[in-house]
């Protein structure tokens, strides 16, 4: 057998984290070297999925895991604050970073690229993992040729950092792509509660409503004269984002730069 992907989570302790150390203890092909949480404490990591005695222990400093386990992949699921520090200080030590945090601006993802290249590693940027939220973008974008008019409304949970959510703003690059800019609304209409409209993206809106007892959904809303079409992803459990996780620990192993889209991985 060839020699196993040996990976490095950040974010352990979190509900994410936990799913992606249980999937790569699942794996025959994948190893976990290193397992790092703000709050570390001295605890096993194999303990955060009910499989304690692996002999990894959580710890806090991921620039000193990263030296300690010379992991081949950092897979990431922290806060927006940490995505870029993180990212950057996995490319320094040579090593591909897999982030599921969002928050990176344009400018950050064409620097990290460089940086990525600098080293010969490739790095992925994924505001979603799962292949149904993948399907969602990319019927909208084929819609959005045939229904210029459309709005998102994406759905999480209250305790959600950054609005709107990277799958939204995704979905939304993708839109942009297939039509031109077209302002909607009346242009004399206005918001007597600031926001109302929502957020403004190349002429449409989005909408994000964060609500406890809520885990992701988005819905892509297109409107024509005499008809709606509406495209809609529910996510219910964290479990169905491993596939896509694992998938692309697979495939960065080959890629040289920084990709930005799970969807650049799938045939």
């Amino acid at each position: 057998m060839s020699e196993r992907i040996k990976i490095a989570v950040a974010g352990a302790s979190g509900r994410m984290g936990r799913e992606v150390i249980r999937m790569v203890l699942e794996d025959d092909q994948l190893q976990l070297v290193a397992a790092i949480a703000r709050s570390a404490g001295p605890v096993d990591a194999g303990s955060l999925v009910g499989k304690p005695g692996i002999g990894i222990m959580v710890v806090s400093d991921l620039s000193a895991a990263l030296d300690a386990a010379r992991p081949d992949v950092l897979v990431d699921f922290t806060s927006p604050k940490s995505a870029m520090p993180n990212t950057e200080t996995a490319i320094a030590h040579g090593v591909r970073p897999i982030m599921g945090t969002t928050g990176f601006t344009p400018e950050q993802i064409t620097e990290l690229d460089k940086q990525c290249r600098d080293k010969g590693i490739g790095g992925l940027i994924a505001p979603n993992f799962s292949i149904g939220a993948i399907l969602m973008m990319k019927f909208s974008s084929m819609a959005a040729k045939y229904f210029p008019h459309v709005e998102i409304i994406e759905y999480h949970g209250d305790q959600k950092l950054d609005a709107p959510s990277g799958t939204s703003i995704k979905t939304a690059e993708w839109i942009a792509k297939a039509r031109q800019e077209l302002r909607q609304g009346n242009p004399s209409e206005e918001e007597v509660i600031e926001g109302a409209r929502g957020g403004y993206y190349n002429g449409f809106r989005i909408h994000s409503v964060r609500l406890p007892g809520v885990f992701a959904q988005q819905e892509v809303i297109f409107g024509a004269f005499g008809q709606t079409l509406k495209i809609r992803h529910d996510s219910f459990d964290r479990a169905g984002y491993m596939p896509g996780v694992n998938t692309a620990i697979k495939k960065i192993m080959s890629v040289t730069g920084m990709v930005y889209g799970f969807e650049h991985f799938l045939d």
